[in-house]
């Protein structure tokens, strides 16, 4: 039900089992946690949370449990507990990272993205695709171009644009925002696939930072190149 996104069903399943007096594991735990943060219901969240310390030591032995706690926190805004909960696990993993700095991009203070991102490399665990995602869009609201830099050079050197073009346009997107539109326009020219969202994407960055020859000669490449226009590009172009 939780992975379907039937919520409302995975909850009242989690209520008869309740009623019929079954035990919970973490497995359970996490799935409702996770049911929870789809649909941000952060008071049904806190409860499970509450079940979770009752049973002592369940937190600290379930890795999975624990970055379902952070994840639902963090989707909910309550950043603080979603803080609270990471630095009590006792294996922090790439996932856990990621879901707390998503909270952090999403709800602020995004400098604080920054930081976690920093600290998770110190202690040696490698960012993902999503993690790399969530340090762009940072980067983007920031306008920190330098570290937005390491990431294109990290991504070359791991040569993720080719494998993944959601990312490819998170870096033109960044590029654009951060008015480095050049090297925008290098990497959109270097994505194996270029799509309606980053072709807008860097349309948008020339339309914002005054060069509206440059967005429509981009508009006239998007259309050669045999990729339809979408609402924002429209938006962008008039």
């Amino acid at each position: 039900y939780t992975q379907h996104d039937h919520i409302n069903e995975a909850l009242d399943c989690f209520e008869r089992m309740q009623n019929e007096g079954l035990c919970r594991d973490s497995f359970t735990f996490s799935c409702i946690v996770k049911a929870c943060g789809r649909i941000r219901n952060i008071e049904k969240g806190k409860k499970v949370h509450e079940m979770v310390i009752v049973n002592e030591g369940m937190l600290e032995n379930d890795n999975v449990l624990g970055n379902a706690l952070v994840d639902m926190y963090a989707k909910c805004g309550a950043i603080g507990r979603a803080r609270d909960v990471f630095d009590q696990l006792r294996v922090r993993s790439v996932i856990a990272w990621t879901a707390l700095i998503t909270g952090y991009v999403q709800h602020g203070p995004v400098g604080e993205a920054l930081r976690c991102f920093r600290q998770m490399q110190k202690e040696g665990v490698s960012p993902n695709n999503v993690t790399f995602m969530c340090i762009l869009k940072a980067c983007s609201i920031l306008g920190s171009l330098e570290v937005g830099e390491d990431i294109d050079a990290e991504l070359r050197k791991q040569g993720l644009l080719q494998k993944d073009v959601m990312l490819g346009t998170s870096l033109v997107d960044m590029y654009a925002k951060c008015g480095a539109l050049d090297k925008a326009q290098d990497v959109l020219q270097r994505l194996p696939t270029r799509n309606v969202v980053s072709w807008s994407a860097l349309i948008a960055g020339y339309t914002q930072h005054g060069q509206g020859g440059e967005a429509l000669k981009c508009f006239k490449k998007m259309q050669d190149d045999g990729v339809s226009p979408d609402v924002v590009t429209y938006i962008c172009v008039l």
